[in-house]
Order: C-alpha cells, then sequence, then structure tokens
C-alpha cells in the first residue's frame, strides 16, 4: 500500500514530487528513523526536514490503519452476501474515516435494539410500504401485521422503530446534522447541585454557553475535566425543533397522505432524537475534543522542546543547592562532567538563621573545589536562599543562577536515580538534579517524564498515548538536533538517540564501564546487538571529543568519512586541517563531488560540521537578575516595571517568574501591540523579559502583567 499512500501524501502535502514522498516511505518502512531520513538522506527526500519527514511518517501510520478499518469493513459485508462492485470501490476511495463509518453503519450487526425486534416479528415489509408513501389508508395495511405485533397500534409503532433506524442510518441526514453541529452548535454547561463549593476553580463554567466553534482549547478542556470531576453538567445542541422539521421534509413526499406523513414525522423526530443526535453529539464532542487536545500537545511539545533545548552552561564546575527552610539547603559540588563530588547542608535561612557558619561553608566549597557557578533551586526557600548567597563575598568569581526545580523530586524518587546514587537519599539526588540541569539541561531533563517538568496546560486531561507519541519525538528530536557524547551520555539519553533505544543504550553504558572510553565511532560495532543498520541510524548523532579522526567529534556520518577524506587530499591538506583552515574550507568547489548519491545539501552540510567541529546548537546559559526589593507579592503596585523569566507558555498567555512564590500572568493581548495568534511567537522559555504591573490580586494570588509599552 506504500505506493497509494505516496500519491496520497503527495496530494495533501503539495510541496514535494511524489519520488521524494515515495522514498521516504520507503526508508521508513526499511526502519530508518526520522533523525536519520532528514539529516543524512536529503537527496533521496528532495530535502525535506525534519517535521516533514515525522508528518509523512504520522500520516502514513493514519493511513494503513485505515486500510485496515476498509478491509475488516468490506470483508464483515461481504460475509453477509450485501457487497457490491460499486460499494467496494466506494470504500477503496474514501479517505475520510467519518465517510467510512456513515457507509458501514446500515451494514452493522444489530442486536437488542427496537428496529431489531420489529423486524423479527416481520414489520420491516410494512415500513418499507410506509416509506413508499404509496398507500392511502395506513391502517387497512397494518391490519395485516397487527396479528404479529398484538395490534394495528402496534404494528405501526414497530414499523417506525425501523424507519427511525433508517433515518438515523441515512448519510444525507447525518451529513445534514452533522454539518448543521459544526457550524452552529453550541456548548453549554452547567454546576451540578450541591458542587459549588467543590468546584470552585471551575466556577467560570458554572453557568457557562458559547457557540462550540469559539470555545478554544483550554476552555474546551477545562470544562470537560470538570464534567468528568462531577462537577459540570455539560451538553453540546443545536436548535431540535428547526432539525426535526427539517429532516421531516427531507423524507416526506407530497403524495403522502396525512397518515403517512404522521407516521413517517413521528418515526424522524424519534431516530432524530433517540438514534442520530447523541451520535452526532458524541462524534462532534469527540471530534473536538481530539482537536483541543492536539492543540494542547502543540503547546506542551513546544514548550518542551524549549525547555531541553535552553541553554547549557558547558564544562564548570557547579556547586547546587536544594533550598528549604526547617531541614536547612542542601548543597552539592560537581565536576565538569556532572558526577558528584561531595555534599553537605547548611542553614541560612529560618528558623535556624546561620549565616556565619553558611557562609563559611560555601567559601569553603567554592575555593576548595574552583567552583564557576552556584545553582539555586526555585522552589520553597529559594529566593531567601538567592539572597544570602548573592550577600556572601565568596572567594572567586562565580556566576549565581536560579534554576528551575519541577520535576527534581520526581527525579530523586525515581528507579533512575537510585541507580545513579544507590547510596545516597533522595535530597542529595535532588540537589544533584538542580546542578545538572544547570550544565546540560538535554541531558538530565530526559530522565524526567516531561509532564513533571513544569510546562504545559492541561497535560494530564489529554490523549496519554498521542502525548507520549508527541513527547517521545521531541525528545528524539532535540537530542540528536544537539548530539551525544557517547563517553558521558546517560542510558536515559543514549536511548533517545536515532536507532538505539533502551536495550542498546544499556548495553553501550556496561560496554563503556567494562572497556573504558570510546576512541572511535567504530569501536560501537563491538557492542553487543550493535548490528550494522543500528550502527548507521546513529553514527551521525555521537560525538567523541579529542578522538583521533576529528570527523568522530561532528555530524558527518561515517559512510561520508572516504568522501571527506578525498576532499581534503584534493586540497593538500588533512582533515584536521580542514577544521582549522576556514579560507581553504570554503575555496573547495562542491560541484566537483557531486554524485548521484550525494549531492549539494549532504555537501554543504558536510563543509558547516567541518568549520565548526563538535559545535552545540543551543546558546549559553546567562543569567537572569530580579529586582531585590520584590520578596513578596505585597511589594508589587500597579505601574510598577520588572525583570522576570518566561517559565510556561500556555494557549491564553504566559507565566512569568518575578523571583516570587507567585508568577505573574501576561495574557496573549498584553504581550504584543500586534496581533498574535500563539503566546510563541513572542516569547519562548527561559527568556528574559521586561514587565508593568498591571493589577495584583493578593487574596487570590494573582499577577497582572502586560509587555505593551514597556523596553525590552
Amino acid at each position: 500500500m506504500a505506493n497509494v499512500h505516496a500519491n496520497v501524501i503527495t496530494a495533501e502535502l503539495g510541496t514535494h514530487l511524489r519520488k521524494h514522498v515515495a522514498a521516504c516511505l520507503r526508508l521508513l518502512d526499511e526502519g530508518a528513523t526520522v533523525p536519520f531520513i532528514a539529516r543524512y538522506r536529503k537527496e533521496a527526500t528532495g530535502g525535506m526536514d525534519e517535521v516533514t519527514v515525522h508528518n509523512v511518517e504520522m500520516r502514513h501510520q493514519q493511513l494503513t490503519e485505515l486500510d485496515k478499518r476498509k478491509e475488516f469493513i468490506v470483508q464483515t459485508i461481504k460475509e453477509r452476501g450485501l457487497l457490491t462492485p460499486e460499494l467496494e470501490e466506494r470504500i477503496a476511495e474514501t479517505l475520510d474515516p467519518v465517510v467510512i463509518e456513515d457507509i458501514y453503519l446500515p451494514y452493522k450487526q444489530k442486536r437488542n435494539t427496537r428496529a431489531q425486534a420489529a423486524r423479527d416479528i416481520g414489520l420491516e415489509p410494512l415500513a418499507k410500504i410506509i416509506m413508499a408513501q404509496n398507500s392511502s389508508d395506513l391502517d387497512k395495511q397494518a391490519k395485516k401485521f397487527s396479528k404479529a405485533a398484538g395490534s394495528i397500534n402496534q404494528a405501526i409503532g414497530g414499523a417506525c422503530d425501523i424507519i427511525a433506524e433508517w433515518v438515523s442510518e441515512s448519510e444525507k441526514a447525518r451529513n445534514l446534522v452533522r454539518s448543521r453541529y459544526q457550524r452552529s452548535a453550541v456548548i453549554n454547561s452547567k454546576v451540578i447541585p450541591g458542587k459549588e463549593e467543590e468546584g470552585k476553580n471551575y466556577q467560570n463554567y458554572f453557568d457557562f454557553s458559547e457557540p462550540l466553534r469559539l470555545c478554544n482549547s483550554h476552555r474546551y478542556l477545562a470544562i470537560r475535566r470538570g464534567e468528568e470531576e462531577g462537577i459540570l453538567k455539560v451538553s453540546i445542541s443545536i436548535d431540535d425543533d428547526e432539525m426535526i422539521d427539517r429532516l421531516s421534509r427531507m423524507f416526506l413526499k407530497s403524495s403522502a397522505s396525512d397518515d403517512t406523513a404522521a407516521a413517517i414525522k413521528t418515526a424522524v423526530k424519534d431516530g432524530y432524537r433517540r438514534l442520530m443526535r447523541p451520535s452526532i453529539e458524541n462524534e462532534v464532542a469527540s471530534a473536538t475534543k481530539e482537536k483541543s487536545d492536539a492543540a494542547a500537545i502543540q503547546m506542551f511539545a513546544d514548550n518542551v522542546r524549549q525547555l531541553l533545548m535552553s541553554a547549557p552552561l558547558g564544562r564548570k564546575r557547579v556547586l547546587a543547592i536544594d533550598p528549604g527552610f526547617r531541614t536547612g539547603c542542601k548543597l552539592v559540588v560537581l565536576d565538569e562532567q556532572g558526577n558528584l563530588l561531595h555534599h553537605d547542608v547548611i542553614y541560612p535561612t529560618p528558623p535556624a538563621n546561620d549565616f556565619v557558619g553558611s557562609a563559611d561553608a560555601l567559601c569553603f566549597y567554592v575555593d576548595r573545589y574552583r567552583v564557576d557557578a552556584i545553582a539555586i533551586g526555585n522552589g520553597t526557600a529559594g529566593r531567601e536562599t538567592e539572597r544570602f548567597v548573592r550577600d556572601v563575598v565568596l572567594p572567586r568569581k562565580v556566576q549565581i543562577f536560579m534554576v528551575n526545580e519541577n520535576g527534581a523530586s520526581v527525579y530523586s524518587a525515581s528507579d533512575v536515580a537510585r541507580e545513579e546514587f544507590p547510596n545516597e537519599d533522595v535530597t542529595v539526588r535532588g540537589a544533584v538534579s538542580i546542578g545538572r540541569r544547570l550544565l546540560d539541561p538535554l541531558a538530565e531533563l530526559v530522565k524526567i517524564d516531561p509532564k513533571s517538568i513544569g510546562v504545559g496546560q492541561y497535560q494530564h486531561a489529554v490523549n496519554q498515548t498521542k502525548l507520549k507519541e508527541s513527547l517521545d519525538y521531541v525528545v528524539e528530536s532535540c537530542v540528536n538536533n544537539v548530539g551525544v557524547n557517547i563517553n558521558t551520555a546517560s542510558k536515559q539519553l543514549l536511548s533517545y538517540v536515532s536507532g538505539i533505544g533502551p536495550a542498546l543504550a544499556a548495553n553501550i553504558v556496561k560496554y563503556r564501564a567494562e572497556n573504558g572510553d570510546f576512541t572511535a565511532r567504530t569501536e560501537l560495532l563491538n557492542v553487543p546487538r550493535m548490528g550494522e543498520k543500528a550502527f548507521q541510524q546513529c553514527a551521525g548523532f555521537l560525538r567523541i571529543p579529542g578522538a583521533a579522526n576529528p570527523l568522530d567529534n561532528t555530524a558527518v556520518h561515517p559512510e561520508r568519512y572516504e568522501l571527506v577524506e578525498q576532499i581534503a587530499t584534493d586540497a593538500k591538506a588533512d582533515v584536521a586541517r580542514l577544521t582549522r583552515d576556514r579560507n581553504l574550507l570554503h575555496s573547495i568547489e562542491l560541484d566537483r563531488y557531486v554524485t548521484k548519491e550525494v549531492g549539494l545539501p549532504t555537501l554543504t552540510d558536510i563543509i558547516l560540521e567541518l568549520e565548526k567541529p563538535g559545535r552545540d546548537p543551543r546558546e549559553t546559559a546567562e543569567e537572569i537578575p530580579y529586582d531585590d526589593s520584590i520578596r513578596k507579592i505585597d511589594d508589587l503596585h500597579i505601574g510598577q516595571e520588572l525583570s522576570g523569566k518566561v517559565n510556561n507558555i500556555t494557549a491564553f498567555g504566559v507565566f512569568v517568574d518575578l523571583g516570587m512564590k507567585e508568577n505573574g500572568l501576561i495574557h496573549i493581548s498584553q504581550l504584543s501591540e500586534r496581533f498574535i495568534s500563539s503566546p510563541s511567537e513572542v516569547v519562548s522559555i527561559g527568556q528574559r523579559v521586561k514587565v508593568r504591573v498591571m493589577d495584583v490580586d493578593v487574596p487570590r494570588g494573582r499577577i497582572a502583567l502586560t509587555m505593551k509599552g514597556v523596553a525590552q
């Protein structure tokens, strides 16, 4: 079916030739990963980027599932002896799952329905007579069936049950109702009596009504969550009377007698209210939920991507502090690779307020371990600890960072943390996680369930399977975009590298522990279960700093080493010189090396890699200072201008860390003077922004901010 899928996807994309889509599908079916195809098979795919390759993969999967459903439907109808060539052709040509189900609906095996009960006693012929609308005396026709039904009225009623089912299964009727729901449906929610106090978080929806097409993702998900928690009663409705009237006109003929018309109207009303409306309402609710899920998942995935791609501090020694009051502040010292060197507890915060002892300890560790930066968790007592640290005169110049500690407690109690630090308690592990997030956010955050890292919106209310698929793709994309040092990467980080996975990642770590650091990419082939295919998929994304072959620390794939060596030979240089001599590198005539397999896209990528071997696409971490006069929400006043850091982006606005317990909210309408459809058009996670206070609600802990008119 890949050829058929290639035709469909090519038409839907409208940006690539069929041969490129077909090549992409072929590579996917052969087991190639999205990062590998996007990075190393540009000639085959016509230069598809990672997003396009991923979309092709997703659509291929959808079409495959649709094919399976079609096969089942065709086989079921065939077994019942009702399949015609025209019907089979129509099913084969249909790409809309909703239409497929409408086609199949009349052929579904029915059990225990009123219509089936009427059929069982032989009333279907009467239903056909009524629908033909040719008889002038309905009672006379019904009398023939009265013995089996019990009476004339019961015979007509049973026939109407069958007609009601026909009405509900009519494609034309369903499309009419579906279209009206899509255009005019209204979503209503009301609080369930007695649930007002329990559901106060949903008070905006206690008596809510809005056209469904205007109800955005976060509102719809909030309403449905309130319904699931038993707080709200929710419905999606249209004008039933108007729809029943339209459907009646659709099924009635002008020749129908009064009693026949009355029977059909009764059947249409029953078919709509009892059968069709609940079905279409559920379908529309499901489609709206799916659309809302997709928007929320995309927002969450974008946030996770930004967080994972946050600027790393790099190879520096870090002292990390997990703040606390009564239990003190857990302190750990990490080396340049994030290895734990020492841990301790200091008590600079209430109730102990041991400023002198804590300052002495801080100075001692900074000096003894030659610490370059201090990472402070932004949770409880975070700001108090930061003020203390900044007031201490340290023995050497040290950068001070506030680090988002969301999920650190999840990591500290995880199997991953216990495996890494079997002899340390959760407080030490949590502090280590905070310090490592500063060193390399990507390498540390991959150890934590993305749903626990403190960004996004309603991630627990959306389809969890689709959320996991989306997040796995984002994490894999980020890891392979940055590249991984094979000699320092954790098992969790390696498992996201193209073509590796958890089992092979564990084998790599075990091999490294038993044999020492890898000195060349080809040494990977010695790892158990590392076959040629897996090596092909992963090698280009793994880095070996200081390797004898400088290409082993670049994104140049080993399959192109021979080509690079030929280029170096032609330039009368070695590969190492190519990585140092930019002028020589840019004097190379790439057209000379174009072949059927290697085109200018690949050659250009090779030159870029040689120009900056081992480069990290992420920026460098910078300190973001807070206004020291702002310590609690009571210190704020309207009109005040402050600096803060974006720590979450939602569909309706942006949350900003101002250096205190409460975050401020910039509503989407206050982000820019121009119209924007998404906050991500203006800001990103971790970005420093300047804001003005618009409103402060101290009892509810809410701070309204604006960026309008504030110089950034």
